[in-house]
C-alpha cells in the first residue's frame, strides 16, 4: 500500500502546484460534498431511453472499494486503455447533434462516451455500481465536461480522457456540479465544490 499512497499524494501535489494553488488554501476532503438532489444531464436522459439496459432504477448500499496495489494499477490500467482506444470526436460530427451520449460508435466519441465506456468496463471487470459514478464539471475552459467519479477508501479517484493520470478529485482542475448518487444511478446529487482551485478559470 505505500506505493499506492505515495502515488495518490504526489499526484496531488503536482496538479496543485501545476496549478498554482496551495494545498493549504484548498483544504478539500478526500470525498466530494454531496448536497441536494437534482435533475439528471438531458443527455444521460436521452441515453437510458437509448439503452434502457443500462440504466437500472435499482437501489442498492453505496459501498467504496479498497484499494490495494492490484485494484490500482487495474484502474489505471483500464483509463489508459480506453483512452488509448476511443478516439476523439465532437458529437456533432459523430451524431450531427450539440449534445449526444452514447457508448463509442465505431471506437471514437468526446468526454461522455469515454465515461460511459469505463464505467461499463469497470462493472464487467467486477467493480461495483455504486462506486462507479458519472460526474459532471466545468473545465478550464468554463466548459461542461465529464468524468468518470470512483468511490475508494482512499477517496474519490477520477477517471478523466483529458488528463492520462487517475487523480484524487481535488487534484484535478474542474469545478464539479453535480453526479449520480451512490444508492441509484438514475438518481442524480449537486456537489458542493468549494475549492479555489479553479475559481478564476471558470469566471471567465
Amino acid at each position: 500500500m505505500k506505493l499506492l499512497k505515495t502515488t495518490i499524494i504526489a499526484s496531488a501535489l503536482i496538479m496543485s502546484t501545476a496549478a498554482g494553488i496551495s494545498t493549504a488554501q484548498a483544504e478539500p476532503g478526500r470525498f466530494m460534498d454531496m448536497k441536494t438532489k437534482v435533475k439528471a444531464p438531458i443527455g444521460y436522459t436521452q441515453f437510458c431511453r437509448d439503452n434502457t439496459w443500462a440504466c437500472s432504477d435499482e437501489n442498492y448500499d453505496p459501498v467504496v472499494v479498497r484499494l490495494d496495489e492490484t485494484l490500482w494499477q487495474k484502474l489505471i490500467e483500464i483509463n489508459a486503455e480506453v483512452n488509448r482506444r476511443v478516439r476523439p470526436m465532437t458529437d456533432e460530427d459523430l451524431f450531427g447533434k450539440v449534445e449526444h451520449w452514447s457508448y463509442p460508435v465505431d471506437g471514437y466519441g468526446d468526454c461522455e462516451e469515454y465515461v460511459l465506456e469505463k464505467q461499463r468496463v469497470l462493472i464487467e471487470a467486477g467493480w461495483p455500481k455504486s462506486a462507479l459514478l458519472i460526474t459532471v464539471a466545468k473545465d478550464m475552459q468554463n466548459s461542461g465536461h465529464a468524468v468518470l467519479t470512483v468511490r475508494t477508501d482512499h477517496g474519490d479517484m477520477i477517471l478523466d480522457n483529458q488528463i492520462e493520470a487517475v487523480l484524487p478529485w481535488y487534484s484535478t482542475p474542474y469545478r464539479y456540479i453535480k453526479r449520480q448518487s451512490a444508492s441509484s444511478a438514475m438518481k442524480w446529487t449537486g456537489i458542493s465544490d468549494q475549492r479555489v482551485t479553479t475559481v478564476s478559470s471558470v469566471t471567465r
